[in-house]
Protein backbone atom coordinates (compact mmCIF):
# COMPACT_ATOMS: atom_id res chain seq x y z
CA UNK A 1 0.00 0.00 0.00
CA UNK A 2 1.03 3.18 -0.76
CA UNK A 3 -0.29 5.15 2.26
CA UNK A 4 0.80 8.71 0.93
CA UNK A 5 -1.77 7.99 -1.86
CA UNK A 6 -4.35 6.23 0.06
CA UNK A 7 -4.91 8.60 2.68
CA UNK A 8 -2.87 11.77 1.57
CA UNK A 9 -4.77 14.53 4.77
CA UNK A 10 -2.85 11.66 7.53
CA UNK A 11 0.58 11.25 5.37
CA UNK A 12 0.59 15.25 5.61
CA UNK A 13 0.12 15.40 9.03
CA UNK A 14 2.89 13.12 9.98
CA UNK A 15 4.83 14.98 7.24
CA UNK A 16 4.19 18.52 9.33
CA UNK A 17 5.52 16.21 12.26
CA UNK A 18 8.47 15.75 10.77
CA UNK A 19 9.52 18.82 9.24
CA UNK A 20 8.51 20.53 13.01
CA UNK A 21 10.99 17.99 14.60
CA UNK A 22 14.25 18.55 11.75
CA UNK A 23 13.70 22.04 12.50
CA UNK A 24 13.55 21.76 16.23
CA UNK A 25 16.27 18.89 17.05
CA UNK A 26 20.08 19.09 16.39
CA UNK A 27 20.56 16.61 13.57
CA UNK A 28 23.10 14.63 14.76
CA UNK A 29 20.91 13.27 17.55
CA UNK A 30 18.00 13.41 15.47
CA UNK A 31 19.56 11.12 13.06
CA UNK A 32 20.66 8.83 15.70
CA UNK A 33 17.56 8.94 17.26
CA UNK A 34 16.08 7.64 13.73
CA UNK A 35 18.40 5.05 13.47
CA UNK A 36 17.96 3.60 16.87
CA UNK A 37 14.05 3.53 16.77
CA UNK A 38 14.49 1.82 13.06
CA UNK A 39 16.76 -0.99 14.63
CA UNK A 40 14.52 -1.52 17.17
CA UNK A 41 11.27 -1.78 15.50
CA UNK A 42 12.83 -3.91 12.38
CA UNK A 43 12.75 -1.19 9.74
CA UNK A 44 15.18 -1.97 7.14
CA UNK A 45 13.68 0.80 5.42
CA UNK A 46 14.27 3.41 7.68
CA UNK A 47 17.40 2.47 8.71
CA UNK A 48 18.64 2.39 5.17
CA UNK A 49 17.33 5.51 4.51
CA UNK A 50 18.59 7.33 7.96
CA UNK A 51 21.75 5.78 7.91
CA UNK A 52 22.60 6.96 4.41
CA UNK A 53 21.23 10.53 5.08
CA UNK A 54 23.79 10.58 8.66
CA UNK A 55 26.53 9.49 6.42
CA UNK A 56 26.12 11.96 3.61
CA UNK A 57 25.92 14.82 6.91
CA UNK A 58 29.03 13.64 7.98
CA UNK A 59 28.42 11.06 10.85
CA UNK A 60 31.27 8.46 10.98
CA UNK A 61 30.43 4.89 10.25
CA UNK A 62 32.39 3.55 13.09
CA UNK A 63 29.75 5.49 15.41
CA UNK A 64 26.49 4.06 12.92
CA UNK A 65 28.40 0.36 13.24
CA UNK A 66 28.17 1.10 17.13
CA UNK A 67 24.79 2.06 17.75
CA UNK A 68 23.57 -1.19 17.94
CA UNK A 69 25.80 -1.63 21.32
CA UNK A 70 25.64 1.82 22.12
CA UNK A 71 25.97 1.82 25.69
CA UNK A 72 29.08 -0.10 25.63
CA UNK A 73 30.87 2.23 22.98
CA UNK A 74 32.76 4.92 23.93
CA UNK A 75 31.57 6.89 20.87
CA UNK A 76 28.49 9.28 22.15
CA UNK A 77 28.57 12.36 24.64
CA UNK A 78 26.06 12.53 27.33
CA UNK A 79 23.76 14.51 25.63
CA UNK A 80 23.11 11.94 22.53
CA UNK A 81 23.30 8.71 25.54
CA UNK A 82 20.13 10.07 27.13
CA UNK A 83 18.41 10.75 23.79
CA UNK A 84 19.36 7.10 22.71
CA UNK A 85 18.07 5.94 26.42
CA UNK A 86 14.85 7.89 25.84
CA UNK A 87 14.61 6.26 22.51
CA UNK A 88 15.18 3.08 23.79
CA UNK A 89 12.08 3.43 26.85
CA UNK A 90 9.73 5.46 24.30
CA UNK A 91 10.00 2.90 21.59
CA UNK A 92 9.72 -0.25 23.67
CA UNK A 93 7.10 1.55 26.46
CA UNK A 94 6.65 -1.56 28.44
CA UNK A 95 3.80 -1.42 31.34
CA UNK A 96 5.18 1.17 33.61
CA UNK A 97 6.08 4.01 30.74
CA UNK A 98 10.06 5.43 30.74
CA UNK A 99 12.00 4.49 33.86
CA UNK A 100 12.30 7.31 36.39
CA UNK A 101 16.24 6.99 35.70
CA UNK A 102 15.77 7.24 32.05
CA UNK A 103 14.08 10.55 32.25
CA UNK A 104 16.24 12.07 35.00
CA UNK A 105 19.00 11.47 33.05
CA UNK A 106 17.46 13.15 29.63
CA UNK A 107 16.07 15.90 31.39
CA UNK A 108 19.83 16.59 33.38
CA UNK A 109 21.42 17.58 30.25
CA UNK A 110 18.19 18.28 28.03
CA UNK A 111 16.11 21.98 28.49
CA UNK A 112 12.23 20.93 28.87
CA UNK A 113 11.68 22.52 25.25
CA UNK A 114 14.53 20.27 24.24
CA UNK A 115 13.10 17.30 26.16
CA UNK A 116 9.70 18.37 24.77
CA UNK A 117 11.01 18.37 20.83
CA UNK A 118 13.32 15.45 21.36
CA UNK A 119 10.16 13.42 22.83
CA UNK A 120 8.26 14.28 19.56
CA UNK A 121 10.89 13.78 17.54
CA UNK A 122 10.89 9.71 19.00
CA UNK A 123 7.58 9.72 18.52
CA UNK A 124 7.63 10.65 14.68
CA UNK A 125 10.33 8.19 13.82
CA UNK A 126 7.74 5.41 15.92
CA UNK A 127 5.31 6.68 13.72
CA UNK A 128 6.87 6.28 10.42
CA UNK A 129 8.33 2.85 11.72
CA UNK A 130 5.27 1.69 12.00
CA UNK A 131 4.01 3.18 8.43
CA UNK A 132 6.96 1.26 6.75
CA UNK A 133 7.01 -1.89 8.45
CA UNK A 134 3.04 -2.68 7.92
CA UNK A 135 3.20 -1.63 4.58
CA UNK A 136 6.29 -3.45 3.35
CA UNK A 137 8.29 -0.85 2.69
CA UNK A 138 11.85 -1.94 1.10
CA UNK A 139 15.33 0.04 0.83
CA UNK A 140 16.25 0.36 -2.83
CA UNK A 141 17.97 -2.10 -4.26
CA UNK A 142 20.78 0.53 -4.94
CA UNK A 143 21.66 3.38 -2.96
Amino acid sequence: MKLFEVAPQGYQAVSGLEKYVRANVDPTVLELVKIRASMSNGCAFCVDMHSREALADGESDRRLFAMAAWREAPFFDERERAALALTDAVTRLGEHGVPDDVWDAAAKVWSEKELADLILAIATINVWNRIAVTTRMEPPAQA
